[in-house]
């Protein structure tokens, strides 16, 4: 495993191009776009104001950069520099700001969720679609990108309204039977558009692409309810996690439970890997390390090395009691992410920060547990193979797959804390970002 020296960035603004071949980074005001190769900057561009959102268009030939406090949006092109496009909004605002998956088109939300606004590239015309609602997940694309559903609030309701994205043209509109529509997504195979409530209602629905109900799922009734949500690649299960500490595993077949997870604080299964992060002061056997020790202890200042034990169960995880008069409480299940071959399913229960759970979706078990120092900030499957990368806020990089897990210290002077990563389309290379810095991290094909 390999590093990159580390660059400035700001906000945590840093996308790989869907086609892998560039790297975009922000600082301040400014656009820098990198080759992956070789991280040799290719183009910088200056942009208005400082970068508040950046997205690649699905082609990889322009960056959109959005300004959300001037109600700008600005469009950079890699094949033409000299060209370049601005949006303002003007009085509007902007609140929000994506690529249609074309990659040609722009929807723009206003400020108070007024409307959003399509502009065209090409064309340099204007659509409108009015009454968007102002929640989490409110505009889904279908992976095809044929279509867009769009969260609508009218009249004290909601209504979902379906888009071809060809013409903008309206091809559904119903309303939901939901209190407060928080989220909307599309399996990956565009048949199912799933709509879930606010915590508040425990009800998740099922639409056709022609607004058919198709089933509805209530898990129990006045306890807080959907946290999460996550389909799986292919589209045959849906999993729910909610604020009971458990994940709800639906099928594809008759949209009803298969399974359900429990996140218990205690770990008793002895069929049940547990992986506990444990750290060691620097030795004198530097000798061992793969790479140079002396670059690796003088950039570390010293610092203490970690690595995984396997913990003999039953073992007690550490777990936090939820303050239960604050607004947003860490309980629950709030990360959820599915491999990219569908055989596993990695959880955090947030009344239990420190843990990764990874399920056995063929078996419908439990797996691994990965018991970290510090809060699970990230986690991100490899979109290439079974393989997971974690960040807990600190200089490490953890990663496991079947054959096992590992800890990386990653080489730099300063202090690298690193709070999201990204990979590459590949699966050879991963981002990771801390406030200020990142860097690229360069895996080997048969790296655990």
């Amino acid at each position: 495993m390999n590093f990159s020296e580390l660059f400035k960035l700001s906000g945590l603004l840093c996308r790989f191009s869907p086609d892998g071949k560039c790297l975009a980074s922000c600082v301040q005001h400014r656009l820098v776009v990198r080759d992956v190769s070789s991280l040799q900057v290719l183009q910088i561009y200056t942009c208005l104001d400082q970068i508040q959102f950046i997205e690649w268009s699905s082609d990889s030939l322009f960056v959109l950069c959005a300004m959300y406090k001037r109600g700008i949006v600005q469009v950079w092109s890699l094949e033409q520099p000299d060209w370049h496009c601005k949006i303002d909004e003007g009085s509007a605002g902007l609140v929000a700001s994506c690529w249609s998956p074309d990659g040609r088109h722009i929807l723009n939300t206003t400020e108070f969720h007024l409307r959003i606004t399509v502009w065209s590239l090409c064309t340099k015309s204007v659509s409108y679609i009015k009454y968007p609602k102002a929640c989490q997940q409110g505009v889904a694309f279908t992976k095809d990108g044929h279509y867009v559903a769009v969260a609508e609030r009218r009249d004290c309701k909601d209504f979902i309204s379906i888009f071809v994205c060809s013409n903008w043209q309206l091809l559904r509109h119903f309303d939901t039977e939901t209190q407060d529509l928080f989220g909307i997504e599309w399996a990956p195979n565009g048949c199912v558009l799933a709509a879930w409530d606010s915590c508040l209602e425990y009800k998740l629905l099922l639409y056709s692409l022609d607004g058919r109900l198709l089933s509805s799922y209530c898990a129990y009734e006045w306890p807080l309810g959907i946290k999460s949500v996550a389909w799986s690649p292919s589209s045959q299960f849906l999993a729910i996690g909610s604020f009971d500490e458990k994940v709800r595993i639906l099928n594809h077949v008759t949209w009803k439970m298969i399974t359900e997870f429990e996140h218990p604080a205690t770990i008793a299964s002895k069929k049940t890997v547990v992986y506990k992060e444990v750290e060691k002061s620097p030795s004198a056997e530097t000798e061992t390390l793969s790479f140079s020790p002396t670059r690796v202890l003088a950039s570390s200042a010293f610092s203490t090395q970690s690595k995984y034990e396997i913990s003999q169960v039953p073992i007690s995880l550490q777990y936090i009691k939820p303050v239960a008069d604050r607004a947003n409480p860490k309980m629950g299940v709030g990360m959820l992410a599915f491999s990219a071959d569908n055989c596993f399913l990695a959880t955090k229960n947030d009344n239990i920060p420190n843990t990764v759970w990874i399920w056995d979706i063929r078996k419908l078990k439990l797996l691994v547990v990965l018991e970290q120092l510090c809060t699970i900030q990230c986690f991100q499957w490899d979109p290439r193979q079974p393989r997971l990368a974690l960040c807990t806020g600190n200089s490490r990089v953890y990663l496991w797959s079947p054959a096992g897990c590992v800890a990386v210290q990653v080489p730099g002077e300063g202090d690298f804390q690193i709070v999201s990563l990204s990979w590459h389309s590949s699966g050879d290379s991963m981002v990771l970002l801390s406030k200020d810095n990142f860097c690229v991290c360069y895996l080997e094909r048969e790296e655990v």
